[in-house]
């Protein structure tokens, strides 16, 4: 089970992986397999984000197993 406020609307990368226990390279291979999540990319740089909803985090949660290393 994942527990969420209810206030916060989306969820970075590092929050996604703490909150599931999914690993960073497990949980964006998951994210482009399944569509989930939306790829953020600042105006002016290459920064590239991950961001979830709580949706996201749930089926991925109930979908994907905790990594173990």
């Amino acid at each position: 089970m994942v527990r969420i406020r209810s206030s916060q609307k989306f969820f970075t990368e590092e929050e996604a992986v703490s909150l599931t226990g999914i690993c960073a390279e497990h949980l964006r291979g998951f994210a482009e397999l399944k569509h989930l999540g939306s790829l953020a990319v600042a105006a002016d740089s290459a920064v590239r984000k991950w961001l979830f909803t709580s949706s996201d985090l749930m089926i991925m949660a109930v979908l994907h197993p905790r990594c173990q290393h």
